[in-house]
């Protein structure tokens, strides 16, 4: 389904479940897509546990951009997403997340968008190599319970646990938390079964 932001279309590849206990919406970091093994991963342990998931392609990578942008008009457009998405699903409980940098604009955006809650896969906490650029204020400042999902070999850095509701460090994974996708997905649905 393609959405119309004021930054361009985004691309929400949506599966319904039967009943759906709540929307789940995912997004991909800077310059991944939403076939990321985590997110797929996610998706299927989601379904499972009766979300309904949607996979958000953003305007700039659909654009063939690798980089985002600013901040600001990144969220802007995922603002305009989620309002369309809402719309087509009254009623469930939103929660909205994402890998690295789509972690980031779930986390910056939650309040906007009213969502009861944040999955971060790899949240990035700081450029590689420089923890003095701490990411922490945008995990603190979700304003909702946030899940972060992180490897323990992250070059991104691991968040503190006190910044987030939950805090699982998987043991031998890197940023791409692709050693063990499956793992991530049973975590996410682990924690929203026991929430919805």
């Amino acid at each position: 389904m393609e959405i119309m932001t004021p930054r361009g279309a985004a691309l929400a590849e949506v599966d319904e479940a039967e009943r759906p206990r709540l929307l789940l919406v995912l997004t991909h970091g800077s310059a991944g897509g939403v076939e990321a093994p985590d997110l797929l991963a996610v998706r299927e342990a989601a379904l499972g546990m009766g979300a309904t998931v949607a996979r958000v392609t953003q305007p700039f990578r659909r654009a063939g951009a690798r980089a985002p942008g600013s901040p600001a008009r990144q969220d802007e457009a995922w603002i305009a997403v989620l309002r369309e998405l809402v719309a087509r699903h009254p009623g469930l409980p939103i929660v909205q997340g994402g890998r690295s940098n789509g972690a980031r604009v779930a986390c910056r955006t939650a309040g906007a968008v009213g969502a009861d809650a944040v999955v971060a896969l790899a949240f990035p906490l700081h450029p590689p190599g420089r923890p003095d650029k701490s990411r922490a204020d945008e995990l603190r400042a979700a304003g909702v319970d946030v899940l972060v999902v992180n490897g323990d070999r992250d070059p991104f850095g691991v968040p503190d646990a006190a910044d987030a509701a939950r805090l699982v460090v998987l043991r031998g994974e890197g940023h791409d938390l692709k050693k063990d996708p499956a793992k991530v997905g049973e975590v996410v649905a682990d924690w929203l079964a026991g929430r919805y």
